[in-house]
């Protein structure tokens, strides 16, 4: 009878590829509680449904409600400076979504209806009943669930570089893998960080292109935030959703019969501003359709006075129902 023998190498192999990995763990923890030494929390905690949220309040008057999109923070629209200039005049409530800066994202499916469900009784807790919001991106998606599921409490939309309509999307797939589950739990503790910090230059590159990134963003957002592994599971959880969620979504958009300021950057290179913007323009008959030529995607970066302009313009639109919108 043969005797079967273990391969010599096979054994010291494992064991190597074992202690590679524990090494790439522990040193995503270590530069994860580094980014977090260097961005401590920057608003106040509350819990909601077991969910522990990270919001900043800012300014007094009429309720402005902040929704960024995938991968970044609160940071975003802060470092933009709108809400600076906003919060003279409202008050500024802006969360981390579920997941991204100090808010928690326990396991489930976060559709942009679950964060809906969240916000809606969040503001509640901050005596919010009446408030114009603002979604940037994947957060224009949660923007229009919150309206959709609480019209008493949404006033107006302001949409801002919003992806509404399915289409095939490649950044989408390549992103998706550390969503998985168990799988990605080891690739975002190992590879997904080293590899998302060499191809992070290029991506926040194109999140701005055609036009520069800007200084101000360069030096002051904490991009090493975005690098941690439950924001990189967030992104990725997102990024895997956002075709299905518009599915079902796209079919609810004629229920929409509140104002709303759709805005984006005509050279927006994320997102086709003909097939998602301009199209959801068409499909509400009360909705306002502003481009920016020779922007890109991060739309309130790169021309703050017409993000202002055009929430300042929901807040009218807000206060008068029956204001008739000129479709541009």
């Amino acid at each position: 009878m043969t005797r079967r023998t273990t391969t010599p190498w096979l054994v010291p192999a494992l064991l190597g590829t074992a202690a590679a990995l524990g090494a790439s763990a522990l040193h995503a923890v270590s530069k994860a509680r580094e980014a977090e030494r260097r961005t401590p929390p920057i608003g106040e905690f509350m819990t909601v449904d077991g969910v522990r949220l990270h919001y900043v309040l800012r300014g007094h008057g009429q309720p402005l409600v902040l929704i960024h999109g995938n991968g970044t923070m609160i940071q975003d629209f802060l470092v933009s400076g709108i809400v600076d200039e906003l919060a003279k005049r409202y008050r500024v409530i802006i969360f981390d979504r579920p997941g991204y800066g100090y808010s928690d994202r326990p396991r489930g499916l976060w559709t942009p209806r679950a964060h809906a469900t969240l916000f809606a009784k969040a503001l509640e807790r901050l005596g919010v009943s009446r408030a114009v919001v603002l979604g940037h991106s994947w957060g224009s998606l949660v923007a229009v669930a919150l309206a959709l599921q609480a019209p008493s409490l949404v006033r107006s939309l302001v949409l801002a570089s919003g992806y509404y309509y399915p289409t095939l999307r490649a950044d989408v797939i390549l992103a998706s893998p550390p969503a998985i589950p168990v799988l990605g739990d080891v690739l975002r503790y190992t590879v997904s960080p080293l590899v998302g910090r060499v191809l992070l230059p290029a991506m926040i590159k194109g999140m701005f292109a055609p036009a520069p990134v800007p200084e101000r963003f360069d030096r002051a957002f904490p991009k090493d935030m975005m690098l941690r592994p439950l924001q990189l599971r967030a992104s990725a959880e997102d990024a895997a959703l956002m075709t299905p969620v518009t599915v079902d979504m796209q079919a609810h958009y004629r229920d929409l019969t509140l104002p709303v300021v759709i805005i984006a950057g005509a050279d927006d290179q994320i997102v086709d501003v003909g097939r998602q913007s301009e199209r959801l323009h068409h499909a509400l008959p009360r909705s306002e359709f502003i481009v920016v030529p020779g922007m890109g995607h991060m739309i309130h970066h790169l021309a703050p006075d017409r993000v202002i302009a055009a929430i300042d313009h929901a807040f009218e639109r807000g206060r008068d129902p029956a204001a008739s919108p000129a479709r541009t």
